[in-house]
């Protein structure tokens, strides 16, 4: 009797665990996005003057950039520096601060105070931005009203632009469809003193 209900006890467990959903695989770990920052402020943190239209100097230079953890494949980059705080003539449009491509996938920063040149001697491309400037453009949120979020939005490409300085943001982005690997934002806030 006792070696039946013995037998009876282990074919019990035996069923139990078949019927016993199958543990998870372990998750495979996965590699860090693509990550921008500034040495220049934190994130959501306050751009500092130097950076913006009331620079003490007069001329606002652009902050350095840096940026890791790039994808696999990454040929360019994309930079796209706008102001979603505003709008243009009671539009969906926004403020264009800087936008600078064809920036060689082996780059890991920009350095700060880039010249305001369409095409840098490294190949990258800076377009004009909503001053009807090429390069960078300050911050220029009025002291009335609250703080701007000036959004660095950072594209990992898996090729290089076939557009000049002549596009529009709308040409450039267009021309990335399709071959963005990664995205990193940083984001600095500002209004005038």
């Amino acid at each position: 009797m006792k070696k039946l209900l013995f037998g009876a006890m282990v074919m019990s467990t035996m069923m139990a665990m078949a019927q016993a959903p199958a543990a998870a695989p372990a998750p495979v770990p996965t590699k860090p996005g693509l990550t921008l920052t500034s040495p220049a402020f934190e994130d959501g943190g306050i751009i500092p003057n130097k950076y913006t239209q009331a620079s003490p100097a007069g001329d606002a230079v652009s902050p350095k950039l840096e940026w890791s953890h790039v994808p696999d494949g990454t040929v360019s980059f994309a930079l796209l520096v706008h102001d979603p705080d505003t709008t243009l003539n009671h539009t969906t449009a926004q403020v264009l601060h800087w936008m600078i491509f064809n920036i060689p996938g082996t780059a890991r920063e920009l350095a700060e105070g880039v010249p305001a040149v369409a095409t840098l001697p490294d190949g990258a491309i800076q377009l004009l931005n909503t001053g009807k400037k090429i390069g960078y453009r300050g911050m220029g949120a009025p002291a009335v009203g609250p703080y701007h979020h000036y959004t660095f939005e950072l594209f990992a490409l898996d090729t290089k632009l076939a557009v000049g300085p002549d596009a529009s943001q709308k040409d450039v982005e267009a021309a990335m469809e399709g071959h963005i690997l990664g995205k990193g934002v940083v984001e600095g806030r500002f209004h005038r003193p």
